[in-house]
């Protein structure tokens, strides 16, 4: 039988390890690499599923704890699944709901069989293990869904880390053995903290379990930047390249320019959606505070070489004045660019790669660009 999820490689950039592929899911292929939009609660926040579609968002990505605690994966399945629930009929990922669990603290205690919580909504006590996990993802119907895992803080010592890497590796089986669906595809996650051997074992013990992709857990976590591209070299050297790769958490476009040159297909992160509802706007030079004083007589748009609705249809000063204001609209129209933004980024860096220019684009986005935000 052909899984459900497969992945096509198309081109390899011949000077770094940066390629561009496809993704065959049974909601829709979508071109890799790719930023997922997050959409936590089964909505990614402001945006309509249509406008989704219109910025080009192939695939979207809901979070297995929220929806485990509120509406319930039971309700999501009387509805049909999330495709129908959320009116979204493109590829939805789910995460496990470990990074959210294990986020707690002293909220919640691990065992071998799972983890018991405190609900965050509530304080109630709820238990989630790597069978509940798997099945709560069945029901949700996502066509990706993840292993059930433990992410590592930063920082941890290597005797905690190899414990908690090998609790990791055992309930990576033990969601496998669980996974009865043939319409989804059940991804396991690389663990192993700042660790390089824990991190190249734990990827060939994953391998070796044949999922038909494999995520990189447990970086951008408050690491230095470079250390979690240290640990991101060593860990794709033993993926295998018939197979997706996902970076778990990242979206700021210089973390995904690395991310990409070193042959990561997907990435998700929050960031873009935050910074919004922050009245902050993403470009290819950083990023602009738009409350700041500097705008209020500015009215070109946010970025004058960006062709969404809100750089064609709004300025500067107005939308400082609605983020100034608290209106929402304006936290609707930063999302919209910021998600526009990374989507278009990602397309980006795939033609640049098809056409032999990957590291001409790296060279020239990573001398421009600046993380802290820009007064122009």
């Amino acid at each position: 039988m052909k899984p459900a999820i497969t992945y096509e490689l198309i081109k390899e950039c011949p000077h770094t390890h940066a390629r561009a592929g496809r993704i065959h899911t049974p909601h829709g292929t979508f071109d890799t690499p790719i930023f997922m939009p997050v959409g936590t609660q089964a909505t990614v926040k402001t945006m309509a599923p249509e406008e989704l579609k219109a910025m080009g968002a192939g695939i979207i990505l809901s979070n297995t704890y929220h929806l485990f605690l509120r509406p319930g994966a039971a309700l999501v399945k009387e509805a049909g699944g999330l495709h129908k629930f959320m009116n979204w009929d493109r590829a939805i990922l789910t995460d496990s709901g470990g990074f959210q669990v294990f986020s707690l603290g002293d909220l919640r205690k691990i065992t071998e069989e799972g983890v018991t919580f405190r609900s965050h909504i509530d304080g109630s006590k709820k238990f989630l293990s790597p069978e509940i996990a798997t099945k709560t993802q069945m029901d949700l119907g996502a066509d990706i869904i993840m292993a059930f895992d433990e992410c590592v803080p930063y920082p941890a010592d290597f005797k905690y880390t190899h414990e908690s890497m090998e609790l990791t590796l055992r309930w990576a089986q033990r969601c496998k053995d669980t996974m009865t669906s043939p319409n989804q595809g059940l991804f396991g996650i690389v663990q192993g903290g700042m660790y390089k051997d824990l991190r190249i074992e734990c990827a060939n013990r994953l391998v070796d379990m044949d999922f038909p992709g494999y995520a990189v857990g447990g970086l951008s976590v408050g690491e230095p930047k470079e250390l979690m591209y240290d640990m991101l070299d060593i860990t794709l050297e033993h993926l295998p390249k018939n197979k997706a790769r996902y970076l778990m958490g990242v979206g700021t476009p210089d973390c995904l320019a690395e991310g990409v040159m070193r042959g990561i297909d997907m990435f998700d992160c929050v960031y873009p959606t935050r910074v919004a509802r922050n009245g902050t706007a993403m470009t290819w030079n950083g990023r602009l505070v738009m409350k700041n004083a500097q705008y209020e007589h500015d009215f070109r748009p946010i970025d004058e070489n960006c062709d969404c609705y809100a750089c064609r249809n709004y300025s500067r000063a107005y939308i400082r004045h609605l983020v100034r204001v608290n209106e929402i609209f304006g936290l609707h129209l930063l999302t919209i660019h910021n998600l526009h933004f990374l989507i278009n980024f990602m397309k980006k860096m795939r033609e640049a790669i098809l056409n032999d220019s990957f590291p001409e684009f790296y060279h020239r986005f990573t001398a421009n660009f600046s993380f802290n935000a820009k007064s122009e």
